[in-house]
């Protein structure tokens, strides 16, 4: 990848950190390896991106399995942050670390309109 696309990737995560209660993001290849991060502090920006992605290819699976089609997100609460993963085209997730309680409502609206950038960098 470029390093001007990769740039405008990195513009496109730094404006989710505006958004109330998001602190990191990642634009994550499919198979979990890192494209871009706007990540700050302790989290391990390689560890977060290969996690998130099996994370959500086995959400992917599970819902193959049951025939429930495909997958929108992935939303996992835990009791210090939450975790969002959402598609961001065919060979990419973007993935999100917010604050415990941060209302997702604009949250995803700002997530999934910043996927749709990633995907359109990334044709």
């Amino acid at each position: 990848m470029s390093a001007p696309i990769k740039s405008l990737i990195e513009q496109v995560l730094s404006e989710l950190r505006k958004v109330g209660g998001i602190s990191a993001s990642a634009a994550v290849t499919r198979d979990g390896l890192l494209i871009a991060s706007d990540v700050r502090g302790d989290v391990d920006a390689e560890t977060f991106a290969a996690m998130t992605a099996t994370m959500t290819g086995a959400a992917e699976t599970a819902m193959q399995e049951v025939q429930a089609g495909s997958i929108h997100r992935v939303i996992v609460e835990g009791e210090s942050a939450k975790i969002i993963a959402t598609g961001a085209g065919p060979k990419a997730l973007l993935v999100v670390l917010a604050e415990p309680d941060a209302p997702l409502g604009l949250a995803l609206l700002k997530i999934d309109d910043a996927g749709q950038k990633i995907a359109k960098l990334l044709e």
